[in-house]
């Protein structure tokens, strides 16, 4: 019996999930957001700065598997990391103007999951903790363009964790401002990104 049930919790850990039984359960997660954040960096020639917007959704699995999901961030809520107020509110609101987020007029950004592929023992990412390649839709300021990263996704009975770490390319999404290197402020196209996202089971068959 102990010979079997180790066999058991090796196929789990094969299969990127953790179980009590079998791992065949088909689920659907709804994402805490009290403890799920997506944080930022953005990066000028000469300086940074960083924060997090707060991250709304839901994931399904099939098979114990990653099948679906969709992440909504609201722009609204923004937050700063590294400056003091009043500069930290001055910042915020040139980021929700029309130079950057126009949260007047799109008030989401939002990522659609198309695949999640569990990646192989030998992929090279797997050193780095991750377990599964991401792809699907992220929409933002009116635009939507396919992005793929990798991710760490953990499943228990009644909970699914994720964390990615990864950059996108603003410019992709039309965010064009103070992209001039000639000019005193010019920001890099690329945005950092990490996502921190715990879910909690609601569904299950």
């Amino acid at each position: 019996m102990k010979f079997n049930q180790t066999l058991m919790a090796i196929a789990c850990i094969a299969t990127l999930t953790a179980c009590e039984k079998e791992n065949n359960d088909d689920a659907s997660y709804l994402i805490n957001t009290e403890t799920s954040v997506v944080e930022w960096k953005g990066v000028a020639s000469d300086h940074f700065h960083t924060g997090a917007f707060e991250v709304t959704g839901n994931l399904q699995t099939q098979s114990g598997i990653v099948s679906a999901g969709n992440f909504i961030i609201p722009i609204s809520s923004i937050k700063n990391y590294d400056l003091p107020d009043p500069a930290k509110t001055e910042l915020l609101n040139h980021l929700k103007s029309p130079d950057f987020f126009n949260v007047a007029l799109h008030p989401n950004a939002e990522f659609k999951l198309k695949t999640a592929k569990a990646l192989d023992k030998a992929d090279t990412l797997t050193t780095a903790g991750y377990n599964y390649r991401i792809t699907g839709d992220f929409s933002m300021i009116g635009q939507t363009h396919e992005i793929s990263f990798p991710a760490k996704i953990t499943i228990t009975q009644d909970s699914l964790f994720t964390t990615a770490a990864f950059k996108i390319n603003r410019l992709t999404w039309g965010m064009t401002s103070y992209n001039d290197p000639s000019k005193p402020l010019y920001l890099l196209p690329d945005v950092e990104l990490k996502l921190n996202v715990k879910a909690a089971v609601v569904l299950k068959d």
